[in-house]
């Protein structure tokens, strides 16, 4: 297709704005601040993106939308608790409104998985389930190409619910694992110890360190013993519930984005501990890092704007 649509990436601080001209390719236009506390100055700001630079484009011109938190598929309604300019609020509807152009809105995993499965790493599979592992985890899930949304548009969130073990055996020795309170309201997710910030509590709870993420892989690849527990133990916890994930869903491909997405040799190290654990015998790599680590947000708007229009 060659019709245009507009992308927007909404995150809680920044809201990053390109225009699709053709099918898989964005033109992305930079930045502006989140208006996080008003509605009205939410819509103002995209409306002055649109006309900054969609001048050349007609009226009806798509506007497709990744955002954090969920979006309801059935009632379009948002839960996204560091936006608050979106409580009460069906985004693509009442934004549609205002703008008066056709609106759709996604979770930003969704767009994400949307992107690899239509033209990155995962173009062509019939199943293809995409995990994040950035702040916390999330996920996405593609079947023939379409995007799957659960109800209240919970799908593929395998960071949450009760799954974290609470004693892991590493090397022939026992090590506890905490249970921590997660934003869900739940206690013990993986999304408090799967992600970045996960990772940097286990570093915390086993060597009372606070280093970072990057610190912490550069050091298990470097061969340090203290980086090294961290990260099996890492590796340990997120490859269960994963394999778990694997064998209800039967992916063909799994790509990883959010931060720790670039470390590859960890996202290998975790594709082998996932593929030793589940049913199929999978004689090639499942799990492989996206292609759109930083754009996957706009690239899987300008799709999804495509299949609504």
């Amino acid at each position: 297709m060659s019709s245009a649509v507009f992308c927007a990436d909404i995150g809680g601080s920044f809201i990053k704005f390109g225009v699709s001209r053709y099918s898989g390719k964005i033109e992305e236009y930079g930045k502006v601040p989140t208006p996080v506390a008003s509605w009205q100055d939410f819509a103002d700001a995209i409306q002055q993106l649109i006309d900054r630079y969609g001048a050349d484009l007609p009226a009806c011109t798509p506007l497709a939308i990744s955002t954090a938190g969920l979006v309801s598929p059935q009632t379009g309604e948002m839960l996204a608790t560091n936006i608050p300019a979106f409580t009460g609020h069906s985004l693509a509807k009442d934004l549609s409104a205002v703008l008066d152009r056709p609106v759709t809105a996604a979770n930003d995993a969704d767009c994400f998985a949307l992107a690899e499965a239509h033209a990155g790493n995962a173009q062509n599979q019939p199943v293809v389930a995409a995990i994040i592992l950035g702040t916390g985890v999330g996920g996405g899930l593609v079947i023939n190409g379409q995007l799957v949304r659960g109800h209240g548009g919970v799908t593929g969130e395998w960071g949450h619910g009760a799954i974290t073990r609470t004693e892991l055996t590493i090397d022939g020795k026992n090590y506890p694992i905490p249970r921590l309170k997660c934003g869900c309201g739940q206690t013990g997710c993986l999304d408090m110890l799967g992600g970045a910030r996960g990772m940097e509590r286990l570093h915390q709870h086993f060597h009372h360190q606070e280093n970072t993420s990057l610190d912490i892989v550069t050091g298990w690849l470097n061969g340090d013993p203290g980086s090294s527990l961290t990260v099996n133990a890492w590796l340990e916890l997120v490859a269960e519930p994963l394999a778990l994930l694997v064998n209800i869903l039967g992916p063909s491909r799994i790509v990883a984005g959010g931060g720790l997405a670039s470390a590859t040799e960890l996202i290998a190290a975790l594709d082998v501990k996932v593929r030793g654990g589940v049913l199929h015998n999978y004689a090639e790599p499942l799990l492989i890092p996206g292609k759109f680590l930083t754009d996957g947000g706009l690239v899987g708007a300008s799709v999804l704007g495509r299949m609504q229009s």
